[in-house]
């Protein structure tokens, strides 16, 4: 199925574009021009998360922002697990079909092990590492694993496919007051039925089920990808993924690496600190 939406220009003012990858139909934006960076959503949001830095950075840079099957404008196919591992794959075939070369990649929550997942096999082609608030590694935290097992049981498989729980009780109440009410709608309107939630549903099973592919990456992001210029901009407040457990393992893994915190942000720090992380990458990743 496809989602029947279309974002409010003064909120989202970029151009549909579509990718028929080998899944399913796949939406993304695609602006500016200049030094490539591809930027990656976790759940339950999509590329909407990434509206402020892609118009802070339009005009120097070309800005790819994409939603995963399951999310935002793309398509729920049939027959999709929307697990990472798949995730993974139809990014890569993205990145192929647009031909992105020298570029910048951001990941952020499950962007980040998507993302790098899709780059290690095309460390090649990869300019700079962007990370913010993620993991690529298997996660062990008991709050973590017990947030997995408990929106993995039937009741809560239910609340988030029937009252779309991850949005309306997780994303919307930590952003509180630094959206407006036509902003939240945004990141409703992307999943207006149960049926188009599949994907949302299923990311929390996969802190658990995950784990090779994250067991995985913990061994090839420092192999293949720990010599590239990296920055990691890191909201302090984040709960999901705290600075004390998190960062130490990201400096240990890059060996180039500059870090932005970000104080008063929290764990969608696109929302909370935008200005923030858009001068960050300017810095970081100046125009030749």
């Amino acid at each position: 199925m496809m989602i029947d939406f279309v974002p409010d220009p003064s909120l989202y003012p970029f151009e549909s574009r579509w990718f028929d990858s080998s899944a399913g139909r796949v939406h993304y934006i695609d602006e500016g021009t200049g030094p490539t960076l591809l930027f990656c959503h976790g759940a339950p949001a999509w590329s909407f998360l990434y509206r402020h830095i892609v118009e802070g950075l339009r005009d120097r840079y070309r800005c790819v922002a994409v939603d995963y099957l399951g999310f935002g404008l793309s398509e729920r196919p049939a027959g999709f697990g929307y697990t990472i591992a798949e995730h993974t794959a139809v990014l890569g075939e993205l990145i192929d079909h647009l031909q992105l070369d020298g570029f910048v990649l951001m990941g952020h929550d499950w962007g980040g092990p998507i993302g790098l997942g899709a780059v290690t096999g095309r460390a090649d082609r990869v300019k700079g590492i962007v990370l913010g608030n993620t993991a690529f590694w298997p996660i062990e935290a008991l709050a973590n694993r017990a947030f997995s097992v408990v929106m993995s049981n039937r009741p809560m498989q239910r609340r988030i496919l029937e009252q779309n729980f991850l949005v309306e009780r997780v994303l919307l109440p930590e952003l509180g007051n630094n959206l407006t009410a036509a902003e939240a709608d945004h990141y409703r309107a992307v999943q207006p039925t149960a049926e188009s939630r599949r994907g949302l549903a299923t990311m929390p099973k996969e802190i658990r089920a995950a784990r090779p592919l994250l067991g995985q990456l913990a061994q090839d992001v420092p192999a293949q990808l720990g010599g590239k210029p990296t920055l990691l901009v890191w909201g302090m407040r984040d709960k999901v993924f705290r600075p004390s457990a998190s960062i130490p393992r990201i400096r240990a893994a890059f060996t180039d690496l500059d870090m932005v915190q970000l104080p008063h942000a929290r764990h969608f720090i696109q929302e909370d600190a935008p200005d923030a992380i858009t001068a960050a990458i300017a810095k970081r990743f100046p125009r030749a």
